[in-house]
């Protein structure tokens, strides 16, 4: 048995200008059993972020592509760094015995076991449909207290960390005082950095989505090397035919990945 857990983060763009950043984040505050290897995307004329619907529609298939690649490489988990969690569920039908997460599933989950009532802070007002629709996906809508946005894109919010915590505080004030959520979780992987000063100015658990879904993806990869406590597969959770994905030729190019690195 592996002595170290293998967890991939995949930050699903076309520009490596994160990958150091948010790694640097995971080193921080990853176990010392740990492995992070930190990938973006090598496929052509992918945006620098996903906002909208259509470009994360663009990385469905890369995100497939690095499940299954994953689990051969042997990494115990990966994360599909965006809040929109996009291909979640459709990577996780090839990952084999790779636990395959996502942020805001993640985020969700640790702040219903600290707070009943949690309001996500996001972005745009953009955003607020499709993270919903996340939400109730996974059965949390009677806590999501509300969704505030504070006015900022996604390629702005690390241009100016201090108007963006600024913003992110006003909208968490709001929040709090309005709309009564006893915790706030902030919905981008971009808003690193900020939720400390956050979380000590108003006083009320903030759950930074990179901390949420890489901390969740190292227990659930520890659960997987230590445990043998893989993905299910079966009914709803069965893979496509191997026979099938042959023919097909799906995977035959390799995983996309443009930049790596580890930590």
């Amino acid at each position: 048995m592996s002595e170290t857990t293998k967890v991939l983060w995949v930050n699903p763009i076309g520009n490596p200008g994160y990958d150091d950043p948010m790694g640097q984040v995971m080193a921080g505050i990853k176990s010392p059993g740990t492995q992070v290897d930190v990938v973006s995307l090598s496929t052509p004329y992918l945006p620098e972020h996903l906002e909208y619907r259509a470009y994360s529609a663009l990385i469905i298939g890369d995100m497939v592509k690095l499940a299954r690649w994953a689990d051969e490489e042997g990494y115990h988990s990966m994360v599909i760094g965006c809040f929109y969690d996009p291909a979640l569920e459709d990577a996780r039908e090839v990952s084999g015995s790779t636990v395959v997460v996502a942020p805001c599933q993640a985020a969700v989950q640790i702040a219903a076991n600290i707070a009943n009532r949690f309001s996500v802070i996001i972005g745009q007002e953009k955003w607020a449909v499709q993270m919903r629709e996340r939400v109730a996906a996974y059965g949390y809508t009677e806590r999501l207290a509300s969704m505030r946005s504070i006015a900022i894109g996604v390629p702005e919010l690390q241009k100016d960390i201090c108007f963006t915590t600024e913003k992110i505080m006003e909208a968490g004030r709001r929040a709090k005082e309005e709309d009564k959520a006893e915790a706030l979780i902030l919905g981008c992987t971009c808003s690193f950095g900020m939720h400390e000063e956050v979380q000590r100015e108003l006083g009320i658990p903030v759950i930074d989505p990179i901390i949420a879904a890489f901390k969740m993806a190292e227990f659930l990869g520890g659960l997987q090397r230590t445990l043998d406590l893989k993905p299910s597969r079966l009914w709803s959770c069965a893979p496509p035919p191997e026979a099938e994905l042959s023919s097909f030729g799906i995977f035959a190019q390799g995983a996309p990945i443009g930049n790596k690195v580890t930590y």
